[in-house]
């Protein structure tokens, strides 16, 4: 669906984008995370035809970029940098407006389909408020709804939960994941680790320009070789597991185990309750952190939530 080939941006003496071959798979919902500054806005901005790369090659949906753009974008949805509209206008007269610009569909359609776009956003019951009086949560969501309206193969997002609330993220996400099981691929563009981790399936990483990593999200979240437990027993399962305990936090224990099965079959013989127990595995903000240099904790809400 995407793919590059040593794409290069330069800004003068600035390297933003530094030879990134990205391989974005049909179906996919792919997390393109780096900390603020570290190029993803440029580069997803050159897969749309926005920006002109120094170097390297594009390929959306099979077809090279800029010189093909024109063909692609029909299946494509963009939300890039916050939605743009005219703020004395309201949401509709604002998606009527896009779609009137785009392919295909055709007016006879159209308020349906805007109709259909905000339903999926929560905007079904929108008013006839103009943009300006809109919050920035409101606004991203027309943006996606905005996106949306072609009902395209490929979604480009860039950072589309910006402004929204713990809710209002969980239901685009679930949106996101319901899109994708119904054909449409999505490529999510972010510095939220939580998000992406609770989002996506597979993985692209990018430091200073670099892409540093791109991996199956499964393949990345290895086991540990540790089991958490939780128990209203903690002293006695400490004293059972000697030598095994890696550490302990109330009721909360890390315990040195390969096997879960086997450790809660060992703890509830001597006598110990076990209220949880689940074999660990690495979170998406470890294995960041360790591919990416000084500097990478401006990524944000590494905490899971």
């Amino acid at each position: 669906m995407i793919v590059t080939r040593g794409l290069t941006k330069r800004y003068g003496r600035v390297l933003a984008v530094d030879a990134v071959d990205l391989d974005v798979r049909e179906g996919d919902r792919y997390g393109f995370l780096g900390p603020n500054g570290s190029g993803k806005t440029t580069l997803v901005r050159m897969l749309l035809g926005l920006v002109y790369a120094t170097s390297g090659e594009i390929e959306v949906l099979g077809k090279p970029v800029p010189k093909r753009v024109a063909e692609v974008l029909p299946e494509v949805g963009a939300l890039v940098e916050g939605p743009a509209a005219y703020p004395h206008l309201s949401g509709r007269r604002n998606l009527s407006l896009l779609d009137a610009a785009g392919r295909g569909g055709g007016r006879r359609t159209r308020r349906r389909r805007i109709d259909d776009a905000l339903e999926q956003v929560g905007l079904g019951a929108v008013d006839q408020r103009p943009i300006k009086a809109y919050s920035l949560g409101m606004r991203q969501r027309l943006g996606l709804a905005g996106a949306l309206l072609r009902k395209p193969r490929l979604l480009i997002l860039d950072e589309p939960t910006n402004g929204l609330d713990p809710q209002g993220i969980k239901e685009i996400r679930e949106l996101l994941v319901e899109l994708n099981a119904g054909g449409t691929t999505v490529f999510l563009s972010s510095h939220l680790l939580a998000e992406v981790e609770q989002l996506c399936t597979r993985v692209g990483v990018v430091d200073r320009g670099r892409l540093v990593l791109e991996e199956d999200l499964t393949s990345l979240r290895a086991l540990t070789g540790r089991v958490l437990v939780g128990t209203p027993d903690p002293a006695e399962a400490a004293a059972v597991l000697d030598g095994q305990l890696v550490s302990r936090d109330g009721d909360r224990l890390v315990i040195r185990h390969e096997d879960p099965a086997a450790l809660n079959a060992m703890l509830v013989r001597a006598g110990v309750r076990v209220s949880s127990i689940d074999a660990e595995r690495r979170t998406l903000e470890q294995v960041v952190l360790e591919f990416t240099g000084p500097g990478s904790d401006r990524f944000g809400e590494v905490a899971a939530g």
